[in-house]
């Protein structure tokens, strides 16, 4: 293998490449501080706080149907990037990203639940991979502005029951540039069909608080497939809750217990109630009497039906606590 001398020096001193990375980082550290950016994360943080985006003036003027400020917003970000590079070629752009081979990422800006991203999608990569079986439907708003390529998508918007089986209604979307795509996305998912060379977006996403799991359904049918926490802190908290199950710390479960009678996300307390059971029997099944008991508790249907299955199996669970249907 041929290691060029400037690559084979750093492993005796890496000054060089640290420089090179402060200095792009320094860049981009102006860029963030440049009047017109600060404006720009100021406004995300008031869509952060439930402002509507036809409020921000910068944000409603990048996300215009056709309008020229996202497409010279991205152009000016690249060209700071490539100078930087060029004076610095051992660095590398100090954005958080994310690429699978096809879809790859670059966050440029956050403010809470509010991101702006780079976006871009390989036409090969796609064409390589099978067309998608299933449809993914998250608590979030979605801005996405087209800058360059092109594609053949798909909107598909989901009604019906949100544990499925899910009705969908499906309509062709040709992408080019100045196309904007706006869609709440636990209702609204898009479908990339063919992607010509490289499609390339900017994207403005509102995660809705306390809005509900993502869930995932088959196409064909409108099965629901699986479903995830909708934010993070409840899938922080559902692994935790399931690593205490697998190490069998009976002393959680009064603990799961309380999760699970309070109010917040069904889907963690669900998960929480189903821990508890397997834990612990007693404080387990006392916490689904209680559910099952709360007219006003959307879990109280599920928990009652599932009450009673298991008393059916194992009947002395009935002796536990009197718990009229």
């Amino acid at each position: 293998m041929i290691v060029h001398p400037e690559l084979r020096a750093l492993r005796g001193d890496d000054s060089p490449q640290r420089v090179a990375q402060d200095t792009l980082i320094g860049r981009m550290g102006d860029w963030r501080n440049t009047p017109d950016v600060a404006a720009l994360e100021a406004e995300m943080a008031h869509l952060d706080r439930g402002c509507p985006l036809a409020d921000c003036r910068l944000l409603a003027g990048m996300f215009q149907q056709g309008g020229p400020a996202a497409a010279d917003f991205a152009s000016e970000l690249v060209r700071l990037n490539l100078e930087g590079l060029a004076e610095a070629p051992l660095g590398h752009v100090p954005f958080r990203h994310f690429t699978d081979g096809v879809h790859s990422t670059l966050l440029l800006l956050r403010s809470g639940n509010v991101t702006l991203s780079l976006v871009a999608v390989d036409g090969e990569g796609l064409a390589g991979r099978p067309a998608p079986v299933t449809a993914d439907f998250g608590p979030s708003e979605v801005w996405e502005h087209v800058l360059a390529g092109g594609a053949d998508a798909e909107l598909v918007e989901r009604s019906g029951p949100e544990n499925g089986p899910a009705v969908f209604d499906r309509r062709d979307v040709a992408l080019q540039p100045g196309i904007l795509v706006c869609r709440l996305a636990r209702q609204q998912a898009m479908l990339l069909r063919g992607v010509e060379r490289c499609l390339v977006t900017l994207r403005l996403q509102r995660r809705l608080r306390d809005a509900g799991p993502t869930r995932e359904y088959r196409l064909d049918d409108g099965t629901l497939v699986h479903q995830a926490a909708g934010n993070v802190g409840d899938s922080r908290t559902e692994m935790i809750m399931a690593l205490l199950g697998r190490m069998e710390r009976a002393e959680a479960a009064p603990v799961l217990a309380d999760i699970a009678r309070e109010e917040g996300s069904a889907a963690l307390r669900w998960q929480a109630l189903r821990e508890c059971l397997a834990l612990d029997t007693l404080t387990g099944f006392t916490a689904f009497c209680d559910v099952a008991r709360s007219a006003e508790d959307e879990l109280a249907p599920t928990a009652g039906a599932l009450r009673s299955q298991l008393i059916e199996a194992y009947p002395q669970l009935a002796e536990i606590e009197p718990c009229p249907a």
